[in-house]
């Protein structure tokens, strides 16, 4: 089952959300949101992109062409990056950011270790 965080995105309910919605929780690593203020249509269209750019990586290295994965790369990172999952944050309070930080090495830690 999934459930709809912070600008929509779908997420498993064993990756939660951090009270301001900037981060999802994977095995207690921090990974950034997309943009909350992205409109639907463009959002979607982006995941769109994204999901095709992720199986152009699979299927080379699915053939070994280092190349090929090489070059299919370069798009999923425009598309994170397009998304606000990379790059500069999309918020404006000056926070830092915590991506792919340890959520316990970071202000999260009292959060997430209420998490279970």
């Amino acid at each position: 089952m999934t459930r709809l965080a912070s600008g929509g995105q779908k997420r498993m309910p064993h990756q939660p959300v951090t009270p301001d919605g900037r981060y999802f929780v994977v095995q207690g690593r921090l990974w950034r949101m997309s943009d909350p203020a992205l409109e639907t249509a463009q959002r979607e269209s982006l995941v769109k992109q994204l999901m095709d750019a992720r199986r152009a990586v699979v299927a080379a290295k699915r053939t070994k062409d280092q190349m090929a994965e090489d070059d299919a790369h370069a798009p999923v990172d425009r598309t994170k990056r397009a998304l606000g999952e990379r790059g500069p944050v999309w918020w404006d309070d000056g926070a830092p950011d915590y991506h792919r930080h340890m959520a316990r090495t970071t202000p999260y830690a009292n959060w997430f270790a209420g998490q279970g």
